[in-house]
């Protein structure tokens, strides 16, 4: 019990953080291809959803007398609040060690289990997986809300993981920093050797297109609630994955 315990509390190597955090990017594309295509809200990306709860307060401003809350807009809200919630959640990891091999297993369950949550709600919702145009979106109901916000906390709490372990993936979930510094990699065309700081930023924002072409595709032959199945036996690898980690070796 007490090698378990110990095992669980020593922080992991963070040169081998590159293949679980690239899942994490590739989790971002995957479930963002979901919200996206149904809603056209990215649950992880909350720039876009803040700017148009921005908009949505001009119109009571415009002359327009349109005071009704559109459904987008209250999808945007649901999406950015559970963000905040998920990423409070992440906190946590504050106490425990955020490179420990416990916080790191235990937050990704966690992310688990609410993309399971957020699978069951949009199955039991009986609605469609993909909106034809932005005005009619495919998920409307409470069910799919509840969807959304498990979906958005998920984000929330892997981007606050990623955030913390400050690597050359930054947050996992918001590429257009991960893009400026990228271009702005002194090194950038040297091509010759490897290079962490551009190739990791290649690889997170590689997987995450991969993620997104995947999630789609499977969206189109399985619809959203089995694509979030699939999304969680994902993550669940994940979480299972970080217990294996090497631990950080003395003096570095």
């Amino acid at each position: 019990m007490v090698r378990l315990k110990k095992h669980l509390l020593m922080e992991v190597d963070g040169d081998q953080f590159t293949a679980p955090l690239s899942m994490y990017c590739f989790m971002t594309g995957f479930i963002d291809s979901v919200t996206f295509s149904a809603i056209f809200v990215w649950c992880a990306f909350q720039t876009g959803n803040s700017l148009q709860l921005a908009l949505a307060l001009a119109r009571l401003f415009s002359g327009q007398h349109d005071h009704s809350f559109h459904i987008a807009d209250r999808q945007a809200l649901c999406s950015v609040l559970t963000f905040i919630f998920g990423a409070f959640i992440g906190r946590i990891g504050d106490k425990l060690g955020c490179k420990t091999r416990l916080w790191l297993a235990l937050g990704t369950f966690i992310q688990t289990l609410f993309t399971m949550a957020a699978a069951i709600a949009i199955w039991q919702s009986h609605q469609g997986s993909v909106a034809d145009v932005r005005a009619n979106p495919a998920w409307t109901n409470v069910s799919s809300f509840v969807c959304v916000g498990f979906l958005s906390a998920s984000m929330g709490l892997q981007g606050i993981m990623g955030k913390r372990v400050n690597t050359q993936f930054t947050t996992t979930v918001v590429l257009t920093t991960t893009w400026c510094e990228l271009m702005a990699d002194p090194k950038l065309f040297d091509i010759r050797r490897m290079v962490i700081s551009r190739d990791h930023k290649i690889m997170a924002i590689g997987s995450l297109f991969f993620g997104g072409f995947i999630g789609r595709l499977l969206i189109d032959s399985i619809g959203s609630a089995a694509t979030l199945g699939i999304g969680t036996g994902i993550r669940l690898i994940v979480s299972v994955w970080w217990l294996f980690v090497p631990e950080k070796q003395a003096g570095k």
